[in-house]
């Protein structure tokens, strides 16, 4: 397991310039320190058609002891779609493509235009890396009581890359603080995922809402809609995959 590195850093934000090799996530503590972390979550989306048996899949889901959830497509009557999650991204290209070689995934048909794949993050802010990067995610996607979900990827214009540091905090702090209080009143939670060069079509993040009720995920969107990140500074935004669980492997 990476540890957890820390050090003392008294330079605002804006002045630090990390290693341009240095991949690692950071956060900071309560100190000031700035800590780091070499661990993320990835996790792929796999939507399909064809599905009429969900029961099949799940079975054959639990058979392999695949890591995810199986989620029914609210807007396909035969769609599914499959979440895949490992810290290693040698899964998806190992395990499970050859799992999605052999029945019953085998016999689906492929929505390439829903794939989605990408890896948690951090911001510079968090206090506790593994908790951020690895283990929330991984909690909130596996959680029974949050059943719906609405994934999308997202492009960002390039007029906010040319904001200052703090504008960019500003907007950030404006768009998060929706999902944030939604969050705190239980209606719904958000996986961010970061997608650069990893997305066939040159996304740059991909976005999960999870609750327990649908509308409340389809309200944050409309909120964000007036925020200034989506208002004035993405480029474009979706396809979108809603879906409610049909399958979810365990969290332990």
């Amino acid at each position: 397991m990476a540890s957890v590195k820390a050090r003392v850093d008294d330079r605002p934000d804006e002045e630090t310039a990390l290693d341009e090799a240095d991949v690692a996530e950071h956060g900071r503590t309560a100190e000031g320190e700035t800590t780091s972390l070499d661990r993320r979550l990835f996790m792929q989306l796999h939507a399909f058609g064809g599905a009429r048996e969900t029961s099949t899949l799940a079975s054959a889901l639990d058979a392999a002891g695949i890591e995810g959830v199986l989620y029914e497509d609210a807007n396909d009557p035969t769609g599914v779609a499959l979440l895949t999650l490992s810290e290693s991204p040698d899964a998806f290209v190992d395990e499970a493509r050859s799992f999605l070689q052999s029945e019953p995934f085998a016999a689906l048909e492929p929505k390439p235009e829903l794939t989605m794949l990408g890896r948690t993050y951090a911001i510079g802010h968090e206090q506790d890396l593994e908790e951020t990067l690895v283990e929330r995610p991984r909690r909130r996607v596996l959680d029974p009581e949050l059943r719906w979900a609405i994934w999308y990827p997202l492009r960002r214009a390039g007029s906010f890359e040319q904001l200052s540091r703090k504008e960019q905090n500003q907007i950030l702090m404006e768009h998060g603080g929706v999902g944030m209080s939604f969050g705190r009143a239980g209606l719904g939670f958000d996986i961010r995922l970061a997608c650069h060069g990893l997305d066939k079509a040159d996304n740059d993040f991909v976005v999960g809402l999870l609750g327990p009720e649908l509308h409340p995920l389809s309200i944050i969107v409309q909120r964000m809609r007036k925020t200034r990140q989506t208002s004035l500074h993405l480029e474009r935004l979706g396809p979108f995959f809603v879906g409610r669980v049909a399958w979810q492997s365990s969290q332990a």
